[in-house]
């Protein structure tokens, strides 16, 4: 089965990015740490690196595309005995996006307990047995 190539998330506020530069090229075998990519972000650019293995079987997100946001699919790859023209064909699935009223609310604080008898009368001055 095709894998997808998500745009990541390199920050926890970013919410798009620029995909600079593709380090791969479409019939290329990827192996899991190879670098496949540069995204730009509004502070850096940062090398992306692959986590799954196959060979680059279509190319969804050109070089120097702004504004992709993360979670969208910028590539896709072919495993063993799969046609890469046959998954650079097949539909992209979209991941299913979060309703924002579904998303779980702040727990409220916690009281913070009293500390215990034994830690009340503890001292820096305590003596060690």
């Amino acid at each position: 089965m095709a894998i997808d190539i998500m745009m990541p998330a390199l920050s926890p506020t970013m919410e798009t990015g620029t995909l600079a530069k593709w380090m791969v090229a479409v019939g290329d075998t990827v192996r899991s740490g190879d670098v496949i990519a540069e995204i730009e972000t509004d502070k850096a650019t940062m090398e992306v690196e692959a986590v799954d293995e196959g060979v680059l079987a279509a190319i969804l997100v050109e070089s120097g595309a702004e504004g992709v946001a993360v979670g969208t699919a910028i590539a896709r790859l072919a495993e063993d005995g799969e046609s890469a023209a046959d998954v650079a064909a097949a539909p992209v699935v979209a991941p299913e996006p979060v309703p924002a009223d579904t998303a779980p609310a702040d727990p409220a604080p916690a009281e913070p307990t009293p500390p215990s008898p034994a830690m009340r009368r503890a001292s820096g001055l305590a003596k060690i047995r």
